[in-house]
């Protein structure tokens, strides 16, 4: 699997707003700066995410950047699949029919099925992932997996949420 640069970094300039002041905004300069990317990408990626109904945006002197909801109801699959979307489409089978109107394989593919049971574990996972679950720092993160703790399951004593 590989993650396009817009889904790597519109789902970081989110993280960066949702550990910030819950009670303030930021910029898209702000975010930029931050996250070490250009003022006109930023504002690209703002402008999908408020598309996507992850952040609202107030104009004006204090204005800026702010979830559109709580941290905890944003799945990192449901990002992704605004910014780029998934990693098999429903018709990914008629992206390869090569020369022919229809792929050869249509009726008995078994790497269709692979194909679907990949994008399965993939939506598993992205999906009970929360933008609230990546807040954590690495370590945690890592420590939090390892001990086969599913995102929705309550962090284990130690690890903050």
């Amino acid at each position: 699997m590989k993650l396009s640069a817009q889904e790597e970094y519109g789902l970081r300039c989110l993280l960066r707003i949702a550990r910030g002041d819950p009670d303030s905004a930021l910029t898209i300069p702000e975010i930029g700066a931050a996250e070490g990317l250009s003022v006109p990408y930023v504002g690209k990626l703002m402008r999908l995410l408020r598309q996507g109904g992850f952040v609202r945006s107030t104009r004006g002197q204090s204005g800026g950047y702010a979830l559109a909801r709580p941290a905890n109801g944003i799945a990192v699959g449901e990002v992704l699949n605004v910014l780029g979307g998934r990693l098999v489409e429903p018709d990914f089978c008629n992206q390869f029919a090569g020369i022919n109107e229809v792929c050869t394989r249509s009726i008995d593919c078994s790497m269709r099925s692979l194909w679907q049971a990949v994008q399965g574990a993939v939506d598993g996972v992205l999906g009970d992932v929360t933008l609230e679950d990546l807040t954590r720092g690495e370590r945690d993160m890592r420590r939090w997996i390892a001990a086969g703790k599913t995102p929705a399951a309550p962090p284990a004593a130690g690890l903050r949420r």
